[in-house]
């Protein structure tokens, strides 16, 4: 009895053998390349949009204003991300705060809503991170007051 079949039969499995040694040459990068929850990669306005905000917004469930109405989204964009965003950080009327997923960044949140605000005939440009935490501060003070 001998190589792998030896170590398998006793429950012990060598990395110092051969095969052993390929083994883990070839999952070495392929556990690396796996995304860590921690460092999840943050999401474009389109990618929470089609996660998060097209359930109510695809089609204006719930009185949401749909996705591209302009006539909807008109009012809105009038009264600017300053109202907008910290609206959607909070929840306003049937809308939970962050659209439903705390999971969510603000950055993230903000970002959708400046892609549907923009589809609806805005023409805000990409929020920074200062701009989120601008709004998460706007967002939390209005729940207090």
């Amino acid at each position: 009895m001998h190589g792998l079949s030896r170590q398998i039969k006793i429950g012990v499995l060598d990395p110092a053998e051969p095969i052993m040694r390929l083994h883990l040459l070839t999952l070495l990068p392929l556990i690396a390349a796996l995304p860590l929850p921690g460092f999840a990669q943050e999401k474009n306005g389109a990618q929470v949009y089609e996660a998060v905000c097209s359930e109510c917004h695809g089609s204006g469930k719930l009185n949401a204003p749909p996705f591209g109405d302009m006539k909807r989204w008109g009012k809105l964009v009038r009264e600017g991300l300053d109202d907008l965003v910290p609206a959607a950080l909070r929840g306003v009327r049937k809308m939970p705060a962050m659209g439903g997923n705390p999971q969510l960044s603000d950055l993230e949140v903000a970002r959708a809503v400046v892609y549907m605000a923009n589809a609806g005939g805005g023409k805000f440009a990409e929020p920074t991170p200062a701009d989120a935490a601008r709004w998460r501060k706007k967002a939390d003070a209005h729940r207090k007051g």
